[in-house]
């Protein structure tokens, strides 16, 4: 089904400084992704289904793989584990690796942990408690971004680095009013139609029109409460600010090219850490390590080797 482009819509993503610029570059990947989409759920030996309790809550998390290090892997807003999928095999050998629904998403249930930054950030130390995992590099992606950031607020000595997958480093600067504006449609009977809408606009890439349609039909089974929580929590000005502040660990990041990141995007990455490594893949929207997942695999690899952060 194609989406078509909503003016209003994408004047918002603009404005947030989430509109999308990749083009003209096919993938061969989406059809096969979707292949895979329900294997994660601890249906093989591979993996290892949990809950951890959070007050009345419980957080559904996946365990798999082994080794001296470990790996959180956090998702996306109205995103679940399975959006890791791609990452497992490729990392399974090397690392002890965490994947989580968090709190209202995937399996989890969220009425007591609340949607906030914070409250995300809380569920995921307290998984890694119940998994036993000391310390980790915490891997996020999109909103994963700004949870990871909390944990690190919240206790930096559990946290060997972290790693952003096209996620914001800092709360848009956008006036009250226009803030407002954005979160008011998931208030709306209409909020999984506008979701629809405004994140099947981020697959610009021909060929992952398959890929997409698995993408939302998971977002869109998110509560309304969640939804709306959680984008209150990312851009509500009358929530805490989540900004990435200077961090003593390494600070790794992998883009899609010219979509979430401003010029001085790099140069604000080398500003919080003496330790980074930036890289930016063209051709593709938000769900890059969906989209392409070869070469995603590859970079991420690449930089977890570099800092020593996997077994060689």
């Amino acid at each position: 089904m194609p989406i078509r482009r909503n003016e209003k819509v994408w004047d918002m993503m603009k404005t947030i400084g989430l509109a999308c610029s990749a083009t003209g570059q096919s993938s061969s990947t989406g059809g096969a992704a979707v292949d895979k989409a329900n294997s994660l759920a601890g249906h093989n030996g591979h993996f290892k289904s949990n809950f951890a309790s959070v007050g009345a809550d419980k957080i559904h998390y996946v365990t798999a793989g082994a080794g001296d290090h470990s790996i959180v892997f956090v998702h996306c807003w109205a995103g679940n584990l399975g959006f890791w999928r791609e990452q497992v095999p490729a990392l399974a050998n090397r690392a002890r690796l965490l994947l989580i629904d968090l709190p209202g998403h995937g399996q989890s249930t969220g009425r007591d942990t609340g949607h906030s930054m914070d409250g995300f950030a809380n569920a995921v130390l307290s998984v890694m408690q119940a998994a036993g995992v000391d310390k980790a590099t915490l891997v996020g992606h999109s909103m994963g971004g700004p949870v990871i950031y909390r944990v690190y607020e919240q206790a930096p000595e559990k946290v060997s680095a972290l790693l952003v997958v096209d996620a914001f480093l800092r709360r848009p600067k956008v006036p009250p009013a226009q803030a407002e504006e954005f979160i008011t449609p998931f208030r709306t009977p209409h909020y999984r139609e506008f979701t629809r809408q405004f994140f099947g606009a981020m697959f610009p890439a021909p060929g992952t029109e398959a890929l997409r349609e698995w993408v939302l039909s998971q977002m869109v089974t998110t509560p309304q409460d969640v939804m709306l929580g959680a984008m209150e929590g990312m851009f509500s000005p009358a929530q805490p600010d989540w900004t990435l502040k200077k961090v003593d660990v390494p600070l790794l990041a992998i883009n899609s090219k010219g979509q979430m990141w401003d010029a001085d995007g790099e140069k604000f990455i080398q500003s919080l850490s003496p330790q980074t490594e930036y890289h930016a893949m063209a051709g593709v929207g938000h769900w890059l390590m969906l989209e392409r997942p070869a070469e995603f695999n590859a970079v991420l690899t690449g930089m977890l080797r570099k800092f020593n952060l996997i077994d060689r």
